[in-house]
């Protein structure tokens, strides 16, 4: 079994990372998507990663897709069996791919446009919704201990990813979201091995 994915790629990050702590043995295989790799398009039209291929070869992807298949694979190692709890994590998940979302948009937007074509009104659009969505989180932080979830993955990418791309501009009047991370990293001690 392989995950295809790029280093950069948060939500790459949070698939790897899930898998690991479940338990479920996976090969990391690093793509490049420009170059539209024979393994990545055959197994996925549309050219994005993560995309997960079994032992036997059925490709699946989007990364909240490949979660759940992780959760089935390890008997409920990701999401919790009560359904209240469960959607819980799944809304948690949600708004971290969210805010990963829109710091792509912004991401792709400065790196794709010439500088006279850069469109600051919707750059500004996707960073007003980051930082509803990261206020939200630092008022309504998730509980983080020994058992963690999908949801606690999907923060530690989207965490991991913001402060690759946006050093020094998330962390303010954000405490409880700046420390975070560090108590992610004493439950999951294998964490340096994903680093972005």
């Amino acid at each position: 079994m392989k995950i295809l994915y790029s280093p950069s790629s948060p939500y790459s990050n949070k698939v790897r990372m899930a898998a690991h702590h479940a338990g479920l043995t996976v090969k990391s295989v690093l793509t490049d998507t420009n170059a539209n790799p024979p393994d990545l398009i055959g197994n996925n039209p549309l050219g994005k990663i993560p995309t997960l291929i079994t032992a036997d070869g059925k490709a699946i992807f989007d990364s909240r897709v490949i979660m759940q298949f992780i959760d089935r694979e390890t008997k409920g190692k990701l999401y919790p069996r009560n359904a209240q709890k469960r959607t819980e994590v799944e809304m948690l998940e949600a708004l971290c791919d969210g805010i990963c979302d829109s710091l792509l948009a912004i991401v792709y937007e400065k790196r794709f446009h010439p500088p006279e074509k850069i469109h600051q009104p919707w750059i500004d659009r996707q960073w007003e919704k980051v930082t509803r969505a990261l206020d939200h989180l630092n008022a309504n932080m998730p509980k983080t201990a020994a058992k963690l979830h999908a949801g606690h993955f999907a923060m530690a990418a989207m965490l991991r990813y913001i402060e690759l791309r946006f050093t020094g501009e998330w962390q303010r009047g954000r405490p409880k979201l700046k420390n975070w991370t560090q108590k992610f990293e004493k439950f999951f001690p294998d964490h340096a091995q994903f680093k972005l």
